[in-house]
């Protein structure tokens, strides 16, 4: 198995602080740079799949190398060797879900980009400024797989023109098509974004079908996040070793986190895996206060002192800090009820059940206690029994609300509240964010 370029190579491509800023020098070619603002990459340690942002082909090629032509089982054996998770919410093992593919008739390589997750903002920064990266990962792996095509789904207009500009730089000798998909937060389960390739509505089906058995045209497909993606491009040119030489032993390498909210600096940081915690929020200016990990279906947590970030708790590694000036049961009210306007509208425990939950937490901050009893037996029903995991999610976060914010909770019954407006903190579409 072939080693392209060595850890410190890459190390070397310039990554202290702020991350690839150098490579932004002759492109002003190309299209799409205004949609760029605010998607700034930082890196904590190492860069990896930060170490060349704004290249063209030839400027990424001179920073990472040429992709080693690897075959099914080398990836397979690759990712084994490191633990690769998809670095989407489910975090799956890479190896298992290619070992689940047939020996043959692989339809095609997904690239679900439909980052629906209104925090996150890695996967569009990677698709902006290092599109090159993500296109090596699922080409290579669709030779390896033998898959005729590359399907690369988004709903982000900048990511789209990036990609296609890409495109035009190179010869991949395989289909490859961007897709335009919705913005929706369920569009981007993996079920509702095959849906929308085939032409139909960006919903997930009742049956529980893994892509790898009956994907695109009910052939074995595979799909993962614009990150998993990323990362097997660097996987492949490093080889397990040159991989594994930071982070975790169990899951060695880099990950990206976005982190938001009650900080100075906001957005996109690439970290060793099994970071403290507590160093990313010192590093992004945090100010003290609740932190919610894994974004709107993620958890609150009651302390962030030796918690380190690793899969599958991170999950998509959303980090939102929430301060101490706002009011936590208000800003919790807000996000459940954008949570409840994405529901796909089919099963009971999304149209009936968050429905029921906004009206429980609005009548609970409000200082009304059969709200707290009405959530607390509202929460018991809904897990386990929607079509997907939408309300499985948005349970999860409301429950963790309840326990993290019991203080907040029993001010508001008292009648007298927490004596804190709702800032808007939280990021919603179309709120004060």
């Amino acid at each position: 198995m072939t080693t392209i370029n060595s850890p410190a190579s890459l190390r070397s491509a310039g990554l202290e602080g702020r991350a690839g800023l150098e490579g932004r020098a002759g492109l002003e070619g190309r299209a799409g740079l205004e949609g760029r603002a605010g998607l700034e990459g930082r890196v904590i340690g190492e860069a990896r799949v930060l170490a060349g942002l704004d290249q063209d082909h030839r400027r990424h090629l001179s920073t990472y190398g040429p992709l080693p032509a690897l075959t099914r089982e080398d990836y397979v054996q690759l990712c084994e060797a490191v633990g690769l998770r998809g670095r989407g919410g489910a975090a799956f093992p890479v190896a298992l879900k290619l070992q689940d593919l047939p020996a043959r008739g692989v339809e095609a390589v997904v690239v679900n980009g439909s980052e629906s997750e209104p925090v996150s903002r890695k996967d569009r920064l990677l698709l902006t400024r290092s599109p090159h990266l993500v296109l090596d990962g699922a080409v290579g792996l669709a030779h390896a797989l033998r898959a005729p095509h590359v399907l690369i789904a988004v709903h982000d207009p900048a990511a789209a023109t990036s990609l296609r500009e890409a495109l035009m730089e190179r010869d991949d000798h395989l289909a490859i098509e961007v897709r335009d998909t919705p913005g929706r937060f369920v569009a981007g389960e993996a079920r509702a974004l095959l849906s929308a390739l085939e032409g139909r509505a960006a919903v997930p089906p009742g049956r529980r079908v893994l892509p790898t058995r009956a994907g695109i045209h009910k052939r074995p497909t595979f799909l993962s996040n614009v990150e998993t993606f990323a990362q097997l491009a660097v996987l492949a040119r490093l080889g397990s070793r040159g991989f594994s030489s930071t982070g975790l032993i169990s899951e060695p390498g880099t990950q990206l986190l976005t982190i938001d909210g009650a900080v100075q600096r906001p957005g996109v940081i690439e970290t060793p895996t099994g970071v403290l915690l507590d160093t990313v929020l010192q590093y992004a200016g945090a100010e003290p206060g609740p932190v919610l990990l894994g974004g709107y279906h993620g958890r609150w947590l009651p302390r962030t002192d030796g918690v380190t970030l690793q899969r599958p708790e991170v999950s998509a590694g959303i980090i939102l800090a929430l301060g101490s000036a706002t009011c936590p049961l208000g800003e919790v009210t807000r996000v459940a009820e954008w949570l409840r306007s994405q529901s796909a509208g089919q099963c009971g425990p999304c149209v009936f059940g968050l429905a029921a939950l906004v009206d429980d937490f609005a009548r609970l901050t409000i200082g009304d206690r059969q709200g707290w009893y009405d959530a607390q037996r509202h929460l018991g029903l809904i897990p386990g029994r929607g079509a997907c995991a939408h309300p499985d999610g948005a349970a999860r976060f409301l429950t963790s609300a309840l326990e993290v914010f019991d203080d907040d909770v029993r001010r508001h019954l008292s009648g007298q509240g927490c004596g804190r407006p709702v800032l808007g903190v939280l990021p919603v579409p179309g709120g004060t964010r």
